[in-house]
C-alpha cells in the first residue's frame, strides 16, 4: 500500500488531475467532496480516477470534471487485510487500484504494482 492519498475536488478539471498524477508519479487519485443528504445534513463522498480513466476520457474527447469521471464503484480493503485479499478483490472487480480504509476513512491506495512487488519478494 502507498500510505496517504492524493486527492482532488469533484470540480477539478481533468488537466489538473493529470498534473497531480504526473507530478507525484502515481496512477490514481481519490476524488473527495461534500454532498447534501436528504435530511438536510452533509456527507463526505469519494471516488477514484485512474490514469486509464484519464486516457479513456482523452480518447473520447470528454470535457468533464473529476466528479463526472470518478469511478462510482468504489472497492475498498481494510487496512491490515492481507495483500492476497486485495488481489482477489482486484481480480473480481477487474480493477487496478483499491482504496485502503481504516473504518470508513480512506488512508491509502493499493495497486496491482504493489501486488507484483510483494509477489516478487515472496510476500503475498
Amino acid at each position: 500500500m502507498h500510505p496517504g492519498i492524493l486527492s482532488c475536488g469533484p470540480e477539478d478539471d481533468l488537466a489538473t488531475v493529470a498534473r497531480t498524477m504526473a507530478e507525484h508519479h502515481v496512477h490514481a487519485v481519490v476524488v473527495s467532496g461534500i454532498e447534501p443528504t436528504a435530511c438536510g445534513g452533509e456527507r463526505l463522498t469519494w471516488g477514484l480516477i485512474s490514469a486509464l480513466d484519464l486516457a479513456t476520457a482523452t480518447l473520447a474527447g470528454a470535457d468533464s470534471d473529476a466528479g463526472e469521471l470518478a469511478s462510482t464503484e468504489i472497492v475498498t480493503v481494510e487496512m491490515g487485510e492481507r495483500l492476497g485479499r486485495a488481489a482477489q478483490l482486484m481480480a473480481e472487480h477487474q480493477l487496478t487500484h483499491l482504496i485502503v480504509v481504516s473504518g470508513a476513512r480512506p488512508v491509502g491506495i493499493v495497486s496491482t504494482l504493489d501486488v507484483a512487488a510483494c509477489l516478487a519478494g515472496g510476500e503475498v
